[in-house]
């Protein structure tokens, strides 16, 4: 059974999504990264077959929502991040999973892709029982999911700069290195900005996520405006 891996930020205001900000508060950007983390664990948790995982930065109750997002991390096993930077607490979060589940496939994404459906997560589960790696490349040069055989191989992402137009290249090149051809998956947008917040928001109409956006200041359509709330 693979190992579905959510790396996370708890959405304390100031903390997580400061780019939002603005036209967002401080305080909406937190419930919008709080919706985001809320409407990506119900879609790991309605996915067949996978064991929930969460690497969290921060404690849930400190954040936006924290009696909610607690309730929904129930039943998972929750790991704290380790390291300074990025790439680092990537590499200790696999390991982590490599120790709690050994000869476990671990599927990493994070909590930027609210959009994300069973189906999505369901077919790249699939795919990686026949890959070594596989990678979903973002619109802005990163990549929002990475799926490893053996997540114990995920020590080389030390080497790659995150957060950069380059990092889903450079990822797939570290891992090249290795001897490992990562087979990609559908490319999606991830939310960094408010331009990728509206766009998000308009793909799921009725979610969280595009309820606490529209809360603090985006524009619904007539068709997004009718959904139902925090239906998916």
């Amino acid at each position: 059974m693979t190992v579905l891996l959510v790396v996370a930020k708890a959405p304390v205001p100031g903390a997580v999504k400061t780019r939002l900000c603005p036209p967002a508060t401080p305080e909406q950007a937190a419930r919008i990264a709080a919706a985001a983390l809320h409407d990506t664990m119900a879609t790991v948790r309605a996915t067949p077959g996978v064991t929930p995982v969460l690497a969290l930065a921060g404690r849930l109750g400190d954040g936006a929502d924290a009696a909610d997002l607690t309730a929904a991390a129930a039943g998972w096993l929750v790991l704290p991040q380790r390291g300074d930077d990025l790439a680092t607490r990537l590499a200790h979060a696999h390991a982590d999973v490599a120790q709690a589940y050994p000869g476990r496939p671990v599927l990493q994404i994070g909590m930027d892709t609210p959009q994300l459906t069973t189906a999505l997560l369901g077919a790249a589960t699939r795919r990686l029982t026949r890959a070594e790696v596989v990678l979903g490349g973002a619109t802005d040069g990163g990549w929002w999911a990475l799926g490893l055989r053996d997540p114990r191989r995920a020590a080389v992402l030390r080497a790659v700069p995150m957060s950069t137009p380059r990092t889903a290249r450079l990822t797939r090149a570290v891992f090249a290195g290795q001897g490992l051809r990562a087979v990609p998956l559908p490319r999606l947008r991830d939310v960094d900005d408010w331009s990728d917040a509206l766009a998000v928001a308009e793909a799921v109409p009725g979610s969280r996520f595009a309820w606490a956006v529209t809360a603090a200041g985006g524009v619904p359509t007539t068709e997004f405006a009718a959904a139902g709330r925090h239906q998916r």
